[in-house]
């Protein structure tokens, strides 16, 4: 075994000495620390040696496998100064002005949904804004009307701030800061990116996308909801989209309701993306709570408006078919890189 351990250390010595390049050396790994290598087939070979030797020999093969490994970083950092000097010494032979040969990337399909329905509601008269991550407490639930303790905020597991500040968890937040801002009449959308402390699975993450929407006016009623809803899907998916209302609770409107799209991914047959009912659940919605339009500075006899908070992650899915939530979130370029080139 130690001449064995010697043999080992002598080749590798030798084999250093070769090594010229970035390439050569991480070949070195591979023989010599690889799965395969010859210290791996040398720890084998430790099986077959006498029980009162084992302990001993284990001790220096370990220490020869430091030993190589010490070596090898040397070597990886000095001929990864030399190939440096050696490109710093050569830069004047590059023309600066020739293209790179870098393909280009592609517009993630969280953006392109959330571009085009920028594009939609624009025309339909909604002003576009954005919102703060990070909001206090009061914007994000209490002027919702869900104050402290209130059993609504279960459904929103938080992540909370040492400040006492929280990451949002929905678009909702926007709603006190856009009536404010605006008043009555209001039509606007305000996308952004939310937070959740969810059990991740094929249609939940911790991390996604919504966009809310609210409009103000007099005479208000769900009838308008419907028709924005319809109109918005339809441009989307450029056809009829079957869908359906369910009763639902949201303290910051009433009446609440679910608004489901039948799943584009299975057809409506039933899959993992949709939990196999053929509809996933993409709009909560409704006629905005007099006690939100109080709280924005807006008098709720004088005025009715619905909001919506709809799932930009969620519509992605839909319209391009990717049955795993995860995929937009995972960084695999190969799975992303096939929507729309910069």
């Amino acid at each position: 075994m130690e001449k064995k351990i010697a043999e080992i250390l002598g080749n590798f010595t030798e084999a250093a000495k070769n090594a010229s390049d970035s390439d050569a050396v991480e070949k070195l790994r591979v023989a010599f620390l690889g799965k395969k290598g010859e210290i791996a087939e040398l720890m084998k070979d430790l099986k077959s040696a006498p029980a009162e030797q084992k302990k001993e020999f284990g001790q220096k093969i370990n220490l020869l496998k430091k030993d190589v490994e010490s070596k090898l970083g040397e070597l990886a950092a000095a001929i990864e100064k030399k190939e440096l000097e050696a490109l710093i010494n050569s830069a004047e032979s590059y023309d600066v002005t020739m293209p790179s040969g870098v393909e280009t990337g592609s517009y993630h399909p969280i953006t392109l949904v959330q571009r085009e329905l920028e594009d939609i509601f624009a025309a339909m008269g909604f002003t576009i804004e954005d919102y703060d991550e990070i909001v206090d407490d009061y914007h994000c639930f209490e002027a919702l009307n869900i104050p402290k303790h209130h059993p609504a905020r279960d459904m929103q597991d938080t992540y909370y701030l040492d400040n006492g500040q929280l990451l949002k968890t929905h678009t909702s937040a926007a709603q006190n800061a856009i009536m404010r801002k605006y008043g009555a009449p209001l039509r606007a959308i305000f996308p952004g990116r939310c937070f959740r402390n969810e059990a991740i699975d094929a249609c939940h993450e911790n991390t996604f996308f919504q966009m809310e929407g609210i409009m103000i006016d007099k005479d208000i009623s769900i009838s308008n909801l419907i028709y924005f809803m319809k109109t918005m899907l339809s441009e989307v998916f450029q056809r009829d989209v079957k869908v359906r209302l369910r009763p639902g609770f949201f303290p910051f409107v009433e009446p609440g309701f679910e608004l489901d799209i039948s799943c584009q991914v299975c057809g409506g047959t039933g899959c993992p993306s949709c939990k196999n009912s053929g509809w996933l659940e993409l709009c909560p919605c409704g006629m905005i709570h007099p006690n939100v339009l109080i709280a924005g500075g807006i008098d709720p006899e004088e005025y009715t408006g619905f909001a919506f908070g709809l799932g930009l992650t969620r519509l992605a899915m839909m319209k391009y078919g990717v049955k795993d939530i995860r995929t937009f979130n995972s960084g695999n370029l190969k799975a992303l890189s096939q929507f729309e080139s910069l």
